[in-house]
């Protein structure tokens, strides 16, 4: 039986921030417990719901470091390396393996778009150099640029890739990553956009990098299990709860409103500040009493 590096919920964690340069360590700390504690199978930083292209390099070398210091090897840290910079990357991954992280995390570069076979000769080139290992992050709704199946099946050969990460938000494309199991068994396969998280479970997939998890972890993992189990009803029940927290991510009229609901959130519930990276706003008090009227609307426990 081949075993997969990933699998289960694996929260984006958000980047608690006390103001444009610092962070927010006590929420910080609050906020792995709180994720810990809801049965997640790993902590993903520096991603988009993490702010991570805002976050000047030396918070994201202190996140790092403190993130892996306190999660203590009790699930595996994942820590995304995404820049304009190829020598960047390779110095976040640095940073990543000597903090104790498990694997780093890789998108599309961004800005100019990259041609698939630049693409594929950037993926190449940065994977033998990294001391992790690596997995894929499909993102073209920011990156401008899809990893294309035929560019993935060519770097099938690069052992140090281990899996792909789609929120491309497009199933078919997912069953098509699926497909490449037939070359590479042992890849994780993990869908984005976390209303889907059922139904990427039902086509083979190994679980979801959910960024409600960061709020509701319990949920998003119970959602998981009802899946592997095939137990229809309690799934539908766990999708209905999902769809009405997302309506938290309506609140707002900018793209940043994802995160914005999401630090917001966690903000009403205790765990972190909600202090946005600049150049974005955290929510005025009007979207504030609006995401809040959404949480109480969410039981308390897991349906």
């Amino acid at each position: 039986m081949t075993t997969r590096m990933f699998q289960g919920i694996i929260p984006p964690l958000v980047t608690p921030l006390r103001d444009r340069d610092a962070i927010d360590d006590d929420g910080l700390q609050r906020l792995i417990e709180h994720v810990i504690a809801g049965g997640v199978s790993g902590i993903f930083i520096l991603g988009t719901t993490g702010e991570a292209p805002s976050l000047g390099y030396r918070l994201r070398r202190e996140l790092i470091g403190r993130v892996c210091e306190l999660v203590q090897d009790r699930v595996p840290v994942l820590v995304g390396i995404t820049d304009t910079a190829f020598v960047e990357s390779l110095n976040l991954a640095a940073c990543a393996a000597d903090s104790g992280a498990a694997a780093v995390v890789l998108s599309t570069p961004y800005y100019f778009p990259a041609g698939q076979t630049e693409l594929a000769d950037y993926v190449r080139n940065l994977a033998e150099r990294l001391p992790l290992p690596l997995l894929l992050y499909n993102m073209p709704s920011l990156t401008k640029v899809w990893f294309e199946i035929e560019t993935l099946r060519k770097l099938a050969d690069i052992d140090r890739i281990v899996g792909v990460k789609d929120s491309g938000d497009d199933l078919d494309y997912f069953k098509r990553l699926i497909d490449l199991r037939a070359i590479r068994p042992d890849w994780s396969i993990l869908i984005g956009p976390e209303a889907k998280t059922a139904e990427a479970i039902a086509l083979g997939g190994d679980g979801a990098v959910a960024g409600g998890a960061n709020v509701f972890p319990t949920l998003f993992v119970e959602c998981h299990r009802a899946a592997l189990a095939g137990d229809a009803p309690r799934v539908e029940r766990l999708s209905r709860t999902i769809v009405d927290f997302q309506r938290i991510y309506e609140v707002g009229k900018y793209a940043s409103r994802y995160i914005k609901g999401t630090k917001c959130a966690l903000s009403l519930l205790g765990i972190c500040d909600d202090f946005m990276a600049e150049p974005f706003h955290r929510f005025l008090p009007p979207e504030r009493e609006r995401v809040r009227e959404i949480l109480e609307t969410i039981p308390p426990r897991v349906p």
